[in-house]
């Protein structure tokens, strides 16, 4: 017999996977300690991260698609190893003193093992919580996003000058390994005799569509364009941010750094209210507030933000949106295709962060050395806005059912 309890086990597991996930996802406190140690540029000591993005990415719709056959539990026990070797072959870096070993080993390695986990912990939570499904999805991811905040201090005040970055390598595969392991034990899916009324537009009234299907329709391309037009134009600026505050604003590196802090905070801690909200209203509409606030944000910012005040609160609005795309856009996959092929089907919109991810290397290119931030701003905030007329178009068009 099936408790109320287990459901929430299992969602306390699914948050802790993305908790694995995300704490591979924090880099940057490499980055100056590689480049001091090493002698490597910084295009080099970002590398290995690029390539981990991309392979995370990748690696998401068959990750997703092993997930719905295999389950959840082997899929994320698969990705847990994975952790483990990829720390332990770079912690060897101090062996071989190139970012290619680490491209390879945390890039590579490490990618594959993050999309494997990150791809088992939506679906799980969905089928769980047929009765609060985007609140359930957004404490799933909910990890994901604070984790860079709890753990990047960690890292950077604590680990990386006593241990060095090496030993680092092989405490965070210890962790990350051992987390994911234990959380992958509490994950499962529902048994079949598993019931709870789901809320009225909480699944989708048609039968489960699969990805090949899914990628022939309207809905899945609108979503995609969405999901990558909002989080170009935020990735764009949120790595502006800090070196704005510094050279625009005359802020300490310390102030200006507090705003990257704001917005891991409203990034992580809001997509629980995100959930509530897309549980109450639908997806569609609160995206598509929250994309006008961010577009509208964007857009003003070269010329309302001239204080650290100003710029906090940009940096919490930013924060937010992101919380927004990260609960809503699973919930959004789960609404349009159902829940069977919740993984591959998400894994394939979830490439469009992935090419978001690299905007911010484009924009850099861009600006070159120049100190006017105006265009980037503005630029993304064009990105965002034509990201919400793309939800205002599937709201209009009726693709899914209101709430």
């Amino acid at each position: 017999m099936v408790t109320s309890t287990q459901r929430w086990v299992v969602l306390v597991g699914t948050f802790l996977m993305g908790l694995v996930g995300g704490i591979s996802y924090a880099w940057g406190v490499f980055v100056y300690p590689m480049m001091k140690a090493f002698g490597w540029s910084r295009a080099e000591a970002v590398l290995p991260y690029t390539v981990f993005m991309i392979v995370f990415t990748l690696t998401m719709f068959p990750a997703g698609r092993m997930q719905d056959v295999r389950g959840p539990r082997k899929t994320a026990m698969l990705g847990s190893l994975l952790f483990v070797v990829a720390y332990s072959l770079a912690s060897l870096v101090g062996r071989f003193q190139t970012p290619v070993w680490l491209a390879l080993t945390y890039g590579l390695i490490g990618g594959v093992g993050c999309g494997l986990v990150y791809a088992s912990t939506t679906p799980p939570a969905r089928k769980w919580f047929p009765d609060r499904p985007a609140l359930a999805i957004s404490i799933a991811v909910m990890g994901f996003g604070i984790a860079a905040m709890l753990f990047a201090p960690l890292k950077a005040r604590h680990l990386i000058p006593s241990l060095g970055i090496p030993t680092t390598f092989l405490a965070l595969g210890f962790i990350t390994g051992g987390l994911g392991l234990l959380a992958s034990l509490l994950v499962k899916n529902p048994p079949e005799s598993f019931h709870v009324s789901a809320r009225k537009g909480s699944s989708n009234t048609g039968d489960d569509i699969g990805p090949r299907k899914a990628v022939r329709t309207a809905t899945f391309w609108m979503t995609w364009l969405t999901f990558a037009l909002v989080a170009a134009g935020g990735f764009i600026v949120i790595g502006l941010v800090p070196v704005y505050g510094e050279q625009v604003l005359n802020l300490s590196p310390s102030r200006a750094a507090l705003a990257i802090s704001i917005f891991s905070f409203f990034n992580g801690f809001g997509r629980p209210l995100s959930g509530m909200l897309n549980d109450r209203y639908g997806p569609l509409m609160v995206m598509d507030v929250t994309y006008l606030l961010q577009a509208a944000t964007l857009l003003a910012f070269p010329f309302l933000v001239t204080s650290d005040i100003s710029l906090y609160l940009a940096s919490a609005i930013i924060g937010w949106s992101f919380a927004v795309t990260l609960a809503s856009f699973p919930t959004l996959t789960a609404l349009a295709f159902g829940v069977k092929n919740m993984g591959a089907n998400y894994g394939l919109v979830f490439t469009a962060f992935g090419l978001a991810s690299l905007s911010p290397t484009l924009a850099s290119w861009i600006m070159g050395g120049s100190l006017d931030y105006s265009p980037a701003f503005i630029g993304a905030g064009i990105l965002s806005g034509a990201g919400a007329l793309v939800v205002m178009a599937m709201k209009r068009a009726g693709i899914l059912h209101k709430r």
